[in-house]
């Protein structure tokens, strides 16, 4: 093997090592300012499981500005949101088997579109343009609901469950906007 060959192998290698150092450093800094969260909820014998990273508001303009209004969005920070039902269930009465699904939202003024997508994803964006690692073709349930204007400020962005007659609502809430993800059980 020629010295030419093997000082290039030694470059390419140093590169490869320094990128994958680099990236985990990077990826560990963001939690520091988006901590993960896993956030775990059991009704009629239904288990679900959403694990998400919380980025905090602290005194940006949130939605319409740093999460832009009718862009798909990661619902969260860092890494795509996931979330788990170990049954199957009806969101605002369509059926979502059991499993795990990636969690994308297309924030509006007035209502937002919530996705369930099939695949997970390293991150949730590209570190390239910034552009959401979501791939539409594995989009499995589209919703749309409403936007809940709220008088006091979300300062982190927070998902969590609460029980309302005969649903498990979902909670998606940060800044003084909040929507309900509605889900029953499948009988």
């Amino acid at each position: 093997m020629s010295k030419l060959l093997k000082r290039s192998l030694i470059i390419i290698i140093g590169i490869v090592i320094i990128g994958f150092a680099g990236m985990s450093i990077l990826k560990s800094n963001t939690k520091t300012h988006s901590p993960e969260q896993t956030v775990t909820h059991t009704s009629k014998e239904t288990n679900f499981t959403v694990f998400y990273n919380r980025p905090i508001k602290n005194g940006r303009e949130i939605f319409g500005d740093l999460v832009p209004f009718d862009q798909v969005w990661r619902t969260g920070a860092n890494e795509a949101t996931t979330f788990t039902t170990d049954k199957p269930i009806l969101v605002d009465g369509t059926e979502l088997k059991a499993g795990s699904y990636t969690l994308w939202t297309i924030p509006g003024k007035d209502s937002w579109k919530v996705i369930f997508n099939d695949r997970e994803y390293n991150w949730g964006v590209s570190f390239m343009d910034g552009t959401p690692s979501r791939d539409p073709e594995y989009d499995l349930l589209t919703i749309e609901v409403p936007v809940q204007h709220l008088l006091n400020i979300v300062e982190q962005f927070s998902i969590y469950f609460q029980e309302a007659n005969n649903f498990t609502i979902m909670f998606l809430a940060w800044d003084q906007t909040a929507i309900a993800i509605p889900i029953t059980h499948k009988e």
